[in-house]
């Protein structure tokens, strides 16, 4: 770190900059040198500065023109903030405003430090990791590496994990933090939140405790900005966020017994409240995947939000002609067990019984008008729901696990929408990031094996789907958003 009794900095503005042992091109380098690096200014010889680099601990020259010198008293604070400003948005310069900031946060008085450098410094950070993250194995490579070890050297910390086949970055979220503890405008504070409570950035292995404490912090992180006067965008991106943690939490506390059905319910239907809450109107481009994404979240847990039926019972209420249904219990620690029952069949003798180690919303329960078939919504993980679907066959009674995806559980739901007279074939209903894409398919399957029959990206285009499609599905589905 370079002592903090220093006046005057020499800022390097360029990359590749060489570090020489002695005033002159010919003379060997020292280190190379970039945007964002500080040093400690002992001389000038020449078109040379005399320098000393405090995190390497090596004296040598460099260019005048490589560097800006830059006074630290607080008077100079005030110039050293617009720099600031200027580079906050300037692509692949995110060292260098690193580099400013700290120049400022160092040269300002205390008492004049408000939310504004911090915020500023936070969105840099950001866009660092997001480049970083996004230029894996492509050109620059080494440029981006000085640049991160630049704001290291800053105190600005990243955090790596493996995401989806790649190494994810992501800024630890200090400068945020700061934003929100100081004085800020709605706006920073809002961008401050969003930054904090990033889906991506939350770590993969989380223990469920630990990720159960989190999602609970996001949550009153974004109910504490004010939204009032926020842009529509940002309105936008708050609701779109909020949605996306209270699914999340939806889904966590009904794997928890110490949470009653209504805090379940409470949680879900706050998640489709900030769902419905999105004007689509001023839904920015940028946005599109976003609102993909917060909405197969929100469908995933959706369930959540209808009635516990009492008793362990569960069904569609619609389907008063059969009595085949489900009941619940207790199975290994952590298990739940699902009994298929029928008017001649309880619990202690079922049809069938399968047990998960996943959430099942026993509201979601329907059955075909025959008494052969029932699907039943089954979530493994917060944002990855399956349908299960049980069917009496010739050798008697068996399940079927259709899955969102053919792909790695990650983001996905796929739903039950109604069954087409002849029990020969049901509808469903996906959405699914396959490959990065976000992808929604209405689709008749053939009951037998659950093979894909017919699919298209919306019911109308599908004759029979349009035309067999449950009443009930329709109106609480977020596919037909």
């Amino acid at each position: 770190m370079i002592a903090a009794s220093l006046l005057v900095i020499a800022i390097v503005t360029q990359d590749q900059s060489s570090l020489r042992s002695a005033p002159r091109d010919s003379a060997p380098q020292q280190a190379v040198l970039a945007q964002g690096d500080s040093l400690e200014i002992r001389g000038q010889k020449g078109d040379y500065l005399q320098v000393y680099d405090h995190r390497r601990e090596r004296a040598g020259f460099i260019r005048a023109t490589q560097v800006r010198s830059q006074s630290l008293k607080p008077e100079a604070a005030p110039e050293l903030l617009s720099v600031v400003r200027f580079l906050r948005d300037t692509p692949g310069a995110e060292s260098l405003g690193i580099g400013y900031a700290a120049a400022y946060l160092r040269a300002a008085p205390a008492e004049t430090i408000n939310g504004e450098a911090f915020d500023a410094l936070g969105a840099m950070a950001e866009r660092l990791a997001r480049r970083a993250s996004a230029r894996q194995g492509k050109p620059g490579g080494d440029a981006l590496a000085a640049h991160l070890e630049v704001a290291a050297s800053y105190g600005v910390e990243m955090l790596s994990f493996e995401r989806e086949g790649q190494v994810q970055l992501c800024y630890n979220g200090d400068a945020h933090r700061r934003v929100l503890a100081l004085s800020a405008t709605d706006r920073q504070k809002a961008l401050a939140a969003l930054a904090l409570t990033k889906h991506e950035c939350v770590t993969p292995n989380l223990n469920p405790i630990d990720r159960f404490a989190l999602d609970n912090w996001r949550a009153d992180v974004l109910d504490r900005v004010e939204m009032r006067d926020l842009p529509e965008v940002l309105k936008n991106r708050m609701h779109l966020r909020k949605a996306g943690v209270w699914a999340s939490l939806a889904f966590q506390r009904a794997r928890r017994s110490e949470f009653a059905p209504a805090a379940v319910q409470a949680a879900a239907s706050r998640a489709i409240q900030e769902l419905a809450a999105v004007n689509k109107t001023e839904l920015a481009e940028a946005d599109a995947a976003a609102y993909s994404d917060a909405a197969i979240r929100v469908g995933a847990s959706r369930w959540g939000a209808e009635p516990a039926l009492a008793d362990g019972a569960s069904g569609n209420p619609s389907q008063t002609i059969t009595k085949l249904s489900v009941r619940l219990s207790t199975g290994q620690p952590g298990e739940t067990c699902v009994h298929v029952v029928d008017a001649k069949h309880d619990t202690k003798n079922p049809l069938f019984t399968r047990c998960t180690y996943g959430v099942v919303w026993a509201a979601s329960a329907t059955a075909n008008r025959q008494g052969t078939a029932l699907s039943l919504a089954v979530q493994p993980l917060d944002t990855w729901r399956e349908m299960w679907v049980f069917q009496q066959g010739a050798k008697g009674w068996g399940v079927d696990v259709v899955p969102p995806a053919l792909d790695n559980p990650n983001l996905g739901y796929v739903e039950f929408a109604g069954w087409v007279p002849g029990n020969t074939q049901m509808l469903v209903a996906r959405e699914a990031k396959v490959d990065g894409r976000y992808k929604t398919s209405f689709e008749v399957l053939r009951t037998v094996n659950l093979e894909v029959e017919k699919q298209a990206d919306q019911p109308k285009n599908l004759s029979t789907f349009y035309r067999w499609q449950d009443a009930t599905w329709k109106g609480q589905t977020v596919s037909l958003r």
